[in-house]
């Protein structure tokens, strides 16, 4: 072999040496690059997933939205008064008015008139008084369902079962009445931490329970579409501003003047109790 071949062997060697290190310089590069871009696309991602999520937990809930909406109040037929949150019901005959302040979610309530309402019903029906009914929403939390200072987020469903009240309302005030008993009864009323009432297709089951309200769309409709939540909060707030110093539910108030059980502090109980307490009022 001469010198010159093995030269020339040697200088194409250390080329394709050279060539083979570009080669690889160039593949290094690509995939830092690709790296980079993967890297610059993930922390976009997380950027935007951490936008959204903070925009999620800014944006207003439903009820703070209606809340904040500036259109006039949708009241229900059967109802007076500014927004309509006036709601008496019984005879014309009848001299006094009994009111009852309660929540739909009230554990209280709903033994209260699982126990007594069926004898108020009676008693309206007989025109021994009128009733005027005031719906709270505390037990929601604050006024707008929002989350309590010390348990948190307690849910929506005594404003949403106060705007089906509405609805009910609307059809005729015995619906009313027939609807708010049923949102009572020991079959249909749930434990206190259970928002079962949130759902609107909870509140048309139990809707379905009541003649008027069994199967009509009117009522569906405005439930589903929450065409008296405005009303609900506007009812809400009567009771928050309420002058009878009501703090609690249930509560009955006639003639400015609490009517209680034989504790003297709270509703009564039983139906024994509330008679003899409305017996007295009515006397007062």
């Amino acid at each position: 072999m001469s010198k010159r071949n093995t030269q020339a062997n040697k200088s194409a060697a250390r080329e394709r040496l050279r060539a083979e290190r570009e080669r690889q310089a160039k593949k290094d590069k690509a995939r830092r690059q690709v790296v980079v871009g993967v890297s610059v696309v993930a922390g976009l991602a997380v950027v935007a997933g951490i936008s959204y999520a903070v925009m999620e937990m800014n944006k207003p809930s439903h009820w703070q939205s209606v809340k904040d909406d500036t259109k006039t109040v949708v009241a229900p037929r059967n109802t007076s008064g500014e927004n309509g949150t006036t709601v008496v019901i019984g005879k014309d005959s009848a001299k006094k008015t009994l009111k009852l302040y309660e929540d739909s979610r009230c554990p209280i309530c709903a033994s209260f008139e699982q126990t007594v309402g069926s004898t108020i019903s009676k008693d309206v029906e007989d025109g021994k008084y009128k009733i005027q009914y005031i719906g709270a929403s505390f037990i929601d939390g604050d006024s707008l369902g929002g989350d309590d200072p010390v348990i948190g987020n307690r849910g929506e469903g005594s404003k949403n079962a106060l705007s089906a009240l509405g609805a009910a309302l609307n059809v005729s005030p015995d619906a009313f009445l027939e609807y708010k008993s049923a949102l009572y009864s020991a079959k249909f009323h749930p434990e206190e931490s259970d928002d079962k009432f949130k759902d609107d297709s909870y509140l048309i089951k139990v809707a379905d329970s009541v003649k008027e309200l069994k199967g009509n769309k009117e009522f569906q409709k405005a439930v589903e579409d929450g065409t008296y939540d405005a009303w609900a909060l506007k009812m809400s707030q009567a009771f928050d501003e309420n002058k009878d110093e009501v703090t609690g539910t249930p509560t009955l108030v006639m003639d400015g003047k609490k009517v209680t059980g034989s504790d003297g502090k709270n509703a009564p109980m039983t139906v024994d109790e509330f008679n003899a307490a409305v017996t007295a009022a009515l006397k007062g």
